[in-house]
């Protein structure tokens, strides 16, 4: 039997919220590379990393093959360690960020999201590459 896809169920739900953040990462980095890089280029440009993050994160949970799967696997796992060193540094050095960052604060300006995202991806991944359990 086929694995379950990665875009049924809550899964949609993960897209749905994965492809606002690649939209939403894109703009606001967009906005401060071509406004402002010069303020704070560290951190406009991760938050450039961020939206493609989002972006490749969405388009493998979307597409759902095995190969989509896997590349979704690596976004995931990309953003979750992004998002614990950037919020890190972010606390423990502040003047490396002096604007925000999607990831900085682990995610605080935006309800954590970022924090708890990476963690749902993963394991919605894991659930879905399982297959149907059987039941006796």
């Amino acid at each position: 039997m086929a694995e379950p896809s990665t875009r049924t169920g809550p899964g949609r739900l993960l897209i749905a919220v994965y492809a606002v953040f690649a939209l939403a990462a894109t703009a606001r980095s967009a906005v401060q590379l071509a406004t402002r890089f010069d303020r704070a280029p560290v951190a406009y440009l991760l938050s450039a990393l961020a939206a493609v993050v989002y972006i490749v994160a969405t388009i493998g949970l979307a597409r759902g093959s095995r190969t989509s799967r896997r590349v979704a696997t690596v976004s995931c796992s990309v953003e979750l360690v992004g998002v614990l060193a950037v919020g890190a540094v972010s606390l423990l050095v502040p003047h490396v960020f002096p604007d925000a960052t999607v990831w900085s604060g682990f995610g605080a300006g935006y309800g954590f999201v970022p924090l708890v995202l990476p963690v749902l991806g993963l394991l919605w991944i894991r659930h879905t590459a399982r297959g149907p359990s059987l039941v006796t």
